[in-house]
């Protein structure tokens, strides 16, 4: 059974800042932390990954480095002015001078690079040499979980992995649940949590919106659309992911391990909790629902795979829209199953400019979820993945990405790397 202990550690492990993309920046960790133990700056670095790193890692800005992208970006940037102490905000200290370091040795051949087949969808080894000393660190998982570390082809730090992202009592976890402990636990316990979630996030999106980043999907939304609740609601999580993909320096709070799932789960909620003026205690009830839902829900997804993940966080936002506007257990239930029935196939081919506007259409599709759900309107068990109940529709759909979409995750990656010759 799960406790309010239990709850509050996933949270707390769950919802913390990052520093750009997650993948980069993950990348840049472990280089960071093997430069650390090797204890002297590296001759070269070679970095081992998934094909999900690779994926996510290809289109994506590295953050603080000027506009440069790529696997090498982030590793010798991480290796040349990252601090591992700070994880996920690794690149926060990044100096002009190690940006123009960094390119010295990306044209100097100082890093390679190799796929890793055949292991989980988030792998991460960085290993660096100088003479006859070396030190490596793997990652896997999580994106700050070291599973090991090796100093001069030794073993001095390992520790066992879960084949998913578990995470305290993930698997315990119920939307029921969530709503008891969302609907008791005394909010001064998760109030820093949430309160860090929403001033990060919401500035990252104010930025979005005032600076031209990628595609400007954000801009866009408020430009053509006009400016309304409905639309606010998915151009400011829009806005956040334009700016994030886009090399912003701001951190976000993410959810399970990507920002842009941290904004699509919470900027949604913020924008009705502000135009419908919600008690700050209401707020703070309805991002517990939004955060916990979208995690329930990914934990039978996994880390990284081929389902794009602001599905499941608009889920999360659209469960939490439906709290404060007074819907019940069933209604909120139904926001789900509404939501993944429309736009349970979205693919994810990759961190880049688009993610934006899959943001958009996810928080879309969990608004007309919303508005159904609260005319008791609902799409039926047996069509399509579609189930009995919210949870058994939870697990279909976390099937289908998890193992349904295995192969479309390879040919995607195969697409992104040239490897695929099409039929005239």
């Amino acid at each position: 059974m799960i406790h309010e202990e239990d709850y509050i550690s996933i949270l707390k492990e769950e919802l913390v800042p990052a520093l750009g993309c997650t993948e980069p920046i993950a990348i840049a960790y472990a280089s960071a932390k093997a430069r650390q133990i090797l204890g002297t700056f590296p001759e070269g670095i070679e970095i081992y990954c998934s094909g999900n790193i690779i994926k996510n890692v290809k289109s994506v800005l590295v953050p603080n480095s000027n506009g440069m992208k790529g696997i090498g970006a982030a590793a010798v940037l991480g290796v040349v002015g990252g601090n591992p102490d700070r994880e996920l905000e690794v690149l926060r200290e990044i100096r002009p001078e190690h940006i123009q370091k960094t390119k010295e040795l990306l044209e100097r051949g100082f890093f390679s690079n190799r796929l890793q087949e055949n292991v989980a969808n988030l792998y991460i080894i960085a290993s660096v040499w100088a003479g006859d000393h070396s030190a490596s660190v793997k990652i896997i998982n999580r994106h700050t979980l070291i599973s090991e570390i090796r100093k001069d082809g030794k073993v001095i730090y390992q520790m066992q992995c879960e084949t998913q992202d578990e995470g305290v009592k993930k698997k315990e976890m119920s939307i029921a649940g969530i709503l008891e402990f969302a609907g008791q636990v005394k909010l001064d316990k998760v109030k820093a949590i949430l309160d860090r979630q929403i001033t990060l996030n919401t500035e990252i999106a104010r930025n979005g919106l005032e600076k031209k980043y990628g595609a400007q999907v954000g801009r866009t939304l408020l430009e053509t659309y006009g400016d309304n609740v409905k639309v606010r609601a998915r151009a400011f999580a829009a806005a956040g992911s334009d700016a994030r993909m886009g090399g912003c320096s701001l951190p976000v709070v993410i959810n399970s391990g990507s920002g842009n799932q941290g904004m699509a789960v919470s900027l949604p909620v913020i924008e009705y909790a502000r135009e419908w003026k919600v008690s700050e205690k209401v707020l703070y009830r309805a991002l517990l629902i939004s955060n916990l839902t979208a995690i329930h829900l990914k934990y039978y997804i996994g880390s990284l795979s081929a389902f794009c993940g602001a599905v499941m966080a608009s889920c999360g936002a659209g469960a939490a829209i439906t709290y404060m506007a007074g819907g019940n257990y069933e209604q909120i239930s139904h926001t789900i199953v509404n939501t993944l029935a429309n736009i349970g196939g979205v693919v994810c081919d990759g961190a880049k400019a688009s993610c934006a506007a899959k943001i958009s259409s996810a928080v879309d599709a969990a608004l007309l979820a919303h508005e159904l759900s609260m005319e008791d309107r609902f799409f039926a068990p047996g069509e399509g993945i579609i189930q009995g109940d919210v949870e058994s529709t939870i697990k279909s759909m976390g099937y289908v990405g998890r193992i349904g979409m295995k192969t479309t995750d390879i040919e995607i990656l195969n697409i992104m790397m040239d490897q695929v010759v099409f039929q005239e």
